[in-house]
């Protein structure tokens, strides 16, 4: 149901219900009135420590049920926000809009209207929190959501509301950034969309390429028509102009633009409506978890898109391919975000004891002279020697050496890394591994992200507290010593992960859920309440 059309329903209701609360209590004592009305707030808050908190702070004054202007206000600016909820991505049935206009059409003494002030508060908090910063707990929908979510005190929410004007307090309650807005334009042209149809059959082909013809083509060129990337054609040859198309979808879609409809293409071609739309509420629910100033000069890496991107005063500055975590149970790379606080130039690399144990002691066993790039030391730092060394009587319990590759060119870590201290121990860093930069799908690493243009990043982390950022860099690349560098300035560090992502231009682009989260976020919203639903008209 859409807001336009609970809002005349809504003020016939709000007319009635002041009318009933004025008319059926004024014959009764005012004393007694508003003692049976505290009453029953007391009495329904108490099982919600803020609400009562609230009521208790400002003695039972009604938020909702009084007779004033603003009280009736905030009625009609609830009803409003709760009934069309679904214009954020939220299930309208969560907040049950019907069954309050129902409990306040039928209150008909002060103990009820006292019930129903409590009501109201409980469902605005829930409506509030929701909004503003989801109604999903991340990390319970993916362990590996680390991101703190930026919750509000929820009695600051009854006491700013008290003050406010209430048609602005609830417009301010979304997330404010362009991200939120464009996908709510999204949600409504993809849903529209959806109503007429979608974009036609899918595409019978594996694969297709400029000058094969037939039937497959046919589908494609109908496709790609739908998606508004080609002009309306009545060819049956993949020419030139479904080159261009492809290309351009291609680019779109964080592929490698050659023209060429391949496997990872097709398999993005093929996604319906339906699977974009889910994407749309999913990132809408993301960009609310993720409400929160991120800083003037930030860098963002988005795990699906395969980038690392240095964002100033809101627009791209750099950007460059990354390679993150691979699919297995134990390497997907995290979503937090932190602070950038120093580069360490010519890098050891010191083996997280993961990989020493479960990679490396295994080739060990076989033979000690294995991984000989790798040096192997005590609990006091001294160089084990491999041939007085029994390796086979180790587990991954009772391996007592670490294990550290000295810095060189060959260094697993490149030749520097970018630090953001954290639980999770992840960062940024360069490659010897330069050829998985050029494959569509770049999940290859045990969780870090391996960047494609290392030093060019570094010189753009440098530019704020150096004249010549690529000689001072390149002056102590040249040293060959392990060399830290503090950043003046720290740099927040968010690594997110949107299958639905806003171009420069404001258009959405889409990307493959590689790990598969947005598709369990969906079902979560689902479970939630949260349908896809439609636009009429």
């Amino acid at each position: 149901m859409s807001g336009d059309s609970i809002l005349p329903r809504v003020g016939v209701y709000f007319s009635a219900i002041v009318f009933v609360i004025i008319g059926l209590l004024a014959p009764a004592p005012a004393t007694a009135q508003v003692t049976a009305f505290k009453q029953a707030v007391a009495e329904a808050a108490a099982r919600d420590e803020d609400i009562a908190a609230f009521y208790r702070s400002n003695n039972y004054t009604p938020l909702w049920t009084g007779a004033s202007d603003l009280d009736r206000a905030r009625r009609a600016q609830l009803m409003q926000a709760i009934s069309s909820a679904d214009d954020h991505g939220l299930s309208v049935a969560r907040y049950e809009p019907q069954a309050l206009m129902n409990m306040l059409a039928a209150v008909d003494t002060p103990r009820a209207r006292g019930f129903a002030e409590v009501e109201m508060s409980r469902i605005f908090l829930q409506y509030a929190r929701d909004i503003q910063t989801g109604i999903l707990i991340p990390n319970r929908v993916d362990s590996r959501i680390v991101r703190e979510v930026p919750y509000r005190d929820r009695t600051a929410y009854l006491t700013g509301l008290a003050t406010a004007q209430p048609a602005a307090f609830f417009r301010a309650l979304p997330p404010r950034s362009l991200e939120y807005n464009a996908l709510l334009k999204e949600k409504i042209a993809m849903q529209r969309l959806l109503d007429a149809g979608g974009w036609g059959p899918k595409v019978p082909a594996k694969k297709l390429e400029p000058g094969d013809s037939g039937s497959a083509v046919v589908a494609l060129r109908n496709r790609l028509i739908a998606m508004d990337y080609l002009d309306r054609s009545n060819t049956q040859t993949y020419d030139g102009d479904i080159t261009s198309a492809v290309h351009e979808f291609q680019v779109a879609h964080g592929l490698n633009a050659d023209g060429v409809a391949g496997a990872a293409t097709m398999a993005q071609i093929n996604i319906g409506v339906a699977q974009r739309l889910q994407s749309v509420f999913v990132a809408l629910e993301r960009e609310r978890w993720f409400n929160t100033e991120r800083g003037k000069r930030h860098v963002l890496v988005n795990i699906p898109d395969f980038t690392a991107k240095v964002i100033d005063d809101g627009k791209v500055t750099f950007q460059t391919r990354s390679v993150v975590g691979a699919r297995n149970d134990d390497r997907p790379t995290p979503e937090f975000s932190d602070v950038m606080e120093h580069m360490v130039v010519n890098p050891s690399w010191y083996v997280p004891r993961s990989i020493a144990t479960k990679e490396y002691l295994p080739a060990l066993k076989r033979n000690p002279n294995a991984v000989r790039h790798i040096e192997i030391t005590d609990r006091r730092g001294r160089v084990v020697s491999r041939s007085s060394a029994n390796f086979s009587k180790y587990t991954a319990r009772n391996f007592p050496y670490a294990m550290r590759q000295p810095p060189s060119r060959s260094n697993a870590l490149g030749l520097v890394k970018f630090m953001f201290p954290n639980k999770h121990n992840i960062y940024l860093h360069d490659t010897p591994a330069k050829n998985l930069f050029s494959r569509d799908v770049r999940a290859f690493s045990h969780g870090c992200i391996r960047l494609n243009d290392p030093f060019d990043f570094a010189y753009v982390m440098l530019s704020p507290q150096a004249d010549d950022p690529k000689a001072l860099f390149q002056r102590t690349l040249k040293t060959g010593r392990e060399t830290k560098i503090v950043l003046d300035q720290p740099v927040p560090v968010h690594i997110i992960y949107r299958t639905a992502v806003t171009n420069a231009r404001g258009h959405t682009e889409y990307r493959a859920d590689i790990y598969g989260r947005d598709a369990r976020i969906w079902d979560a919203l689902s479970k939630a309440g949260v349908v896809l639903g439609g636009v009429q008209g």
